[in-house]
């Protein structure tokens, strides 16, 4: 009986999450950052490189370490719209999470393009520019930008020494919490550790062709999805790229 009170008060407490973000004792901010294309950037923490910039059409964002969840919200898509009704249109902008940081209390910095997309009318982007910081409303939303779930060795892998890999693509709705790859010989799944935002290592990986599996989840759903492909070849290279058949809302 007692279980079942604790489980009453957590999914209670679950519901009540997407209403926090609009009550009076807090308001969501957003600002922005340039790059010489208005675009995003090739360095941010998620580990994306030139992905983590073109993405969306570079309608990306930085976001507080409270939505970035040590790394586990890279890729997560969020409709932001901006508050002031003379100013900011409706629909807002639809952006692409790739980069962990905050200022002035944000829990957004937009690229340059996606900020001005909060504006009503394109020619007043420029008074929105001129606030630097504005009050927002966001919500966590799907975002088909790149089809089936993408598994990239990173560049600084040593086949067979050292193992990295980013998850790319992860459907916007979704976190990847965790990754494991299956070693044939002890028929045994190997957890890899998360080094960083959306990058996961493995030293001595098992040789041999490597099934992957993640563990996602998706509100308050938590599950192992697990791609029917052999993903990681036994002779992989630094840089190579594998789509998987795992497509994530």
């Amino acid at each position: 009986m007692v279980f079942l009170q604790y489980n009453y008060a957590f999914l209670f407490i679950v519901m009540l999450l997407p209403m926090l973000c609009y009550s009076s004792n807090y308001v969501p901010k957003a600002s922005y950052y340039s790059t010489p294309d208005g675009m995003g950037t090739s360095s941010g923490a998620c580990g994306y490189g030139v992905y983590g910039k073109d993405v969306n059409n570079g309608d990306v964002c930085t976001a507080s370490r409270r939505l970035y969840k040590n790394g586990a919200a890279c890729g997560a898509c969020y409709q932001v719209r901006c508050k002031d009704k003379e100013l900011c249109s409706e629909e807002g902008a639809k952006v692409v999470l790739t980069d962990s940081g905050e200022a002035h209390g944000t829990d957004f910095i937009l690229t340059h393009r996606a900020y001005a997309k909060l504006a009503k009318q394109p020619y007043m982007a420029q008074h929105l520019f001129a606030k630097g910081v504005v009050e927002v409303e966001y919500r966590r939303v799907s975002c088909k930008y790149g089809g089936n779930l993408m598994v990239k060795v990173h560049e600084h892998s040593k086949n067979p020494h050292y193992l990295a890999i980013v998850v790319m693509n992860q459907g916007g709705a979704t976190d990847i919490l965790g990754v494991e790859v299956y070693e044939e010989e002890t028929k045994e799944w190997i957890s890899m550790r998360r080094a960083y935002g959306a990058v996961f290592d493995l030293w001595s990986p098992p040789s041999g062709d490597l099934k992957v599996r993640f563990l996602t989840s998706a509100g308050t759903e938590t599950k192992w999805v697990e791609s029917d492909n052999a993903v990681i070849p036994a002779e992989w290279k630094a840089g190579i790229s594998i789509e998987t058949d795992i497509q994530l809302s």
